[in-house]
């Protein structure tokens, strides 16, 4: 199994790492739940959808009677900022293995009044208790090893403005997907990298919720530039990942009224895809 580059000298464990403080929250009232939003997660000059996504998943975890997420749906209404949050829950149903719930992620305005930023929709069960059986024609991606890969520190073209996920990701991009930070996008809309936590913290089914939205967007291969804000975002997470780095591949086939469609898989070291993804993304054209 390919180990990170750099690994730290002493690896976060799952539980024990900067992911597992940055999302945790605490429970006011039952289905209440307080956070501070981290700047370490922010993206140009959001907070990233994958990190609020799995804000929004533990709070699921902990209201529902099952603790994994199976699929969970979010709609983000408006743009989230590093500060206070407030996160309300609802079970809407609970069964034998599966039980679905609502989460709004809420911060404030200047006149302390509730904005909604992230409304989402979950069902939750037992990964541990599915079946071994697995039928597909789905392949992993074919991406070069770890160590013929590029991350940021390696020299692409940054972004303008705030870049502090990526000193929190083991990011390693396919050099095929790279074109954009040469000036040279390669109009193929696909992006493939390794991924991990800097930290050396082992994948879970939570941070899974952070790997499908945590490359750059498909759009720079597109040749577009600038921020793509996430409108709709649906995970569907298929097993518990091995521990050790992942890969994630993400492909767009249309880009039509200023908005495309990403495209991403999730595959573990035992070459089992742990997790797939839609979501729909606004680009600003010209």
């Amino acid at each position: 199994m390919p180990e990170a580059a750099s690994a730290p000298a002493v690896r976060a464990t799952i539980g024990d790492s900067e992911f597992d403080r940055d999302t945790a929250l605490t429970r006011r009232a039952p289905g209440v739940y307080d956070i501070d939003l981290s700047a370490g997660w922010t993206i140009i000059s959001a907070v990233n959808g994958g990190y609020l996504l799995a804000v929004l998943g533990r709070a699921l975890a902990d209201a529902l009677p099952h603790s994994d997420p199976f699929t969970v749906s979010a709609h983000y209404l408006t743009a989230s900022q590093p500060g206070p949050a407030v996160v309300r829950t609802d079970v809407v149903r609970t069964g034998r293995t599966l039980s679905t719930g609502q989460a709004s992620l809420f911060q404030y305005d200047d006149e302390g009044r509730e904005v909604e930023r992230i409304r989402v929709l979950a069902s939750y069960g037992d990964l541990d208790a599915l079946p071994d059986d697995v039928r597909t024609t789905a392949r992993p991606p074919a991406i070069p090893p770890l160590e013929h890969c590029f991350g940021p520190e390696d020299g692409p073209a940054p972004v303008d403005g705030s870049s502090a996920i990526t000193e929190r990701l083991m990011l390693k991009l396919d050099p095929s997907t790279l074109g954009w930070a040469l000036g040279q996008p390669s109009g193929k809309g696909e992006m493939r990298a390794w991924f991990g936590l800097k930290d050396g913290r082992d994948p879970d089914p939570l941070s899974l919720l952070l790997a499908v939205d945590a490359l750059p967007p498909t759009a720079f291969e597109l040749g577009l530039k600038g921020w793509v804000p996430t409108v709709e975002l649906t995970v569907h997470v298929r097993c518990r990942p091995a521990p050790g780095p992942l890969r994630v591949a993400i492909t767009t086939r249309n880009l039509a009224g200023g908005f495309l469609e990403e495209d991403a898989e999730v595959w573990d070291g035992a070459d089992r895809l742990v997790a797939q993804s839609r979501q729909l993304a606004r680009v600003r054209l010209g």
